[in-house]
């Protein structure tokens, strides 16, 4: 919708004098002319086709028609003065995008941004989920992803182990004492995964997979998670995935953690974004969470073994 309005300079000469009451005053508050501020004001009474000061030899007296328009003006000039001191006071800040495994993000990274957000409220941070193996974007900050450490192109800084843990809810693990137990059990499958099952047996001392009572399979980490915490069965995750339910005890690993490295959990960067102030203070924040999480997988193995080696 196209707004009629008076010339914008007409307006503010004519706020000037009439706050002022004084073409010369107004005139020095916009750094014109007194003339030119005579002038402006002479073509907006033109414009709305009445006068709006009487005119005398040492003042300038408001019109009716003046003093109704006049407070109006001041108003919304102080409101327009007062959003471009808003909107000059933003300064923008860095933007971090980083590109997460959606089970990681969800069971891992999310929980704990909050510490994040808390110190540094300058950074907007966006979470872009992807597989935790998928290739990484240009158009992330960073990513938190796993494998062996080597992405060309990328500087891989590794931040915890990949251990993979079977996990179920107390009541099911107190009837395996043993990992052949697990042919009594329901095994929890993400087929895409299934290989993960194959590499504990084979860490456990097993040489053959065990056939299971029952397995049910989901097509995600997430889903199969959240079976293992309705009760459906037993999981095998990721330890960091389950490590603040177990720390909850509403899973447990029935057990010894098998400390074996397939892969690791690696933070990845292009070079050039190394001094991103963004990008920076989430490096220090992440490794310090890291730090975190390696002395949780140290601080349950040992619980575990101490009941179960």
């Amino acid at each position: 919708m196209s707004r009629q309005m008076p010339s914008l300079n007409g307006l503010r000469a004519f706020e000037a004098a009439g706050r002022h009451g004084s073409f010369k005053a107004a005139a020095e508050e916009l750094n014109v002319t007194q003339a030119a501020v005579s002038q402006m004001v002479r073509l907006l009474e033109r414009h709305l086709g009445f006068a709006l000061f009487h005119r005398h030899a040492n003042r300038l007296e408001l019109t009716d028609q003046g003093r109704s328009f006049q407070p109006g003006l001041t108003e919304a000039f102080d409101a327009i003065a007062r959003l471009s001191e808003q909107v000059a006071s933003m300064q923008a800040g860095p933007v971090l995008t980083i590109g997460v495994a959606p089970t990681l993000a969800l069971h891992w990274l999310i929980p704990r941004l909050t510490s994040f957000n808390r110190n540094h409220p300058n950074i907007e941070v966006r979470v872009a989920t992807g597989g935790a193996m998928l290739p990484l974007r240009d158009d992330w900050t960073c990513a938190v992803s796993r494998g062996q450490g080597s992405w060309p192109g990328y500087v891989a800084e590794e931040l915890f182990p990949s251990t993979l843990v079977p996990v179920c809810t107390p009541s099911i693990a107190a009837g395996l004492l043993r990992p052949r137990d697990l042919h009594t059990a329901t095994l929890i499958v993400a087929p895409h995964l299934r290989e993960q099952w194959s590499w504990w047996f084979e860490a456990a001392g097993l040489s053959a997979p065990i056939q299971p009572a029952n397995e049910v399979s989901f097509e995600s980490s997430m889903m199969a998670i959240q079976a293992a915490l309705d009760g459906v069965g037993v999981a095998v995750a990721q330890l960091p995935y389950v490590s603040e339910a177990l720390a909850a005890g509403r899973l447990v690993t029935p057990f010894r953690i098998v400390d074996r490295k397939y892969e690791g959990w690696y933070l990845a960067y292009r070079l050039i974004r190394e001094k991103d102030p963004g990008l920076s203070a989430f490096r220090n924040w992440l490794h310090g969470e890291a730090v975190l999480q390696r002395e949780l997988h140290k601080r349950l193995g040992a619980a575990l073994c101490g009941v179960t080696c």
